[in-house]
């Protein structure tokens, strides 16, 4: 398995997600525990017998506001956390050579093996019929939402995109650069950007613009 270098992912510890390593951490694991349960339990299987994946994709976003008081930003770190479909990210450190297995935060992994079988996975018009489909898509696109929305001195909403990228690579067996996760990530710096105007916008509305596109551009 290929390991990411500290120097690519360091800033994104240590500045994008500096509730990682301090106290706030507590505030953001219950968070993470609380959405990841939501989307583990029984009801949340029942809402996806009578609505499509992008209508639950709305569920889940509304629950991490109503859970962080209507914060957005600490709902939008929350679900990017939440969304990631893996708990640990390998590390090499330069120049001593040596590994270790950087754990996120996350649920029990009962809960975080549950959550994965139900993460949406039908959210565009070219989603993959397959047992994953798009699930991995939403860590992009909340992840990118979280850093514009955030407007951290920084303009690292590209670099969150490289960051779960990073994870695919090392974890799928079918390791590629996929041209759609960085489309994905472009519709989350749009959805940031019209959250900090519109509070009332939702996910599901900017998903839908590319799948819109594409059907403008096909007549």
């Amino acid at each position: 398995m290929k390991a990411i270098s500290l120097s690519k992912i360091s800033i994104i510890i240590l500045i994008l997600f500096p509730a990682i390593v301090i106290p706030q951490q507590s505030k953001l694991s219950k968070s993470v525990n609380y959405i990841t349960e939501f989307i583990a339990s029984k009801y949340f299987l029942e809402l996806k017998s009578m609505n499509p994946d992008i209508a639950l994709v709305d569920s889940i976003y509304l629950r991490s506001i109503k859970f962080n008081n209507g914060d957005n930003t600490e709902a939008l770190l929350s679900l990017t956390f939440a969304t990631i479909p893996y708990r640990k990210v390998p590390i090499v450190f330069p120049i001593l050579n040596f590994q270790i297995e950087y754990p996120l935060v996350s649920a029990d992994e009962k809960t975080f093996l549950l959550k994965n079988d139900n993460l949406p996975k039908y959210l565009f018009y070219d989603s993959p019929e397959n047992k994953y489909g798009d699930k991995d898509k939403l860590a992009h696109f909340f992840g990118n939402a979280f850093i514009v929305y955030s407007e951290n001195i920084l303009d690292l909403s590209a670099l969150i995109g490289y960051f779960v990228e990073s994870f695919e690579e090392d974890f799928k067996a079918d390791s590629h650069v996929d041209y759609r996760d960085l489309d994905v990530n472009f519709y989350g710096d749009i959805f940031g950007k019209m959250l900090s105007k519109n509070k009332n916008i939702l996910p599901s509305q900017v998903i839908l613009i590319r799948s819109f596109r594409y059907i403008v551009f096909s007549l």
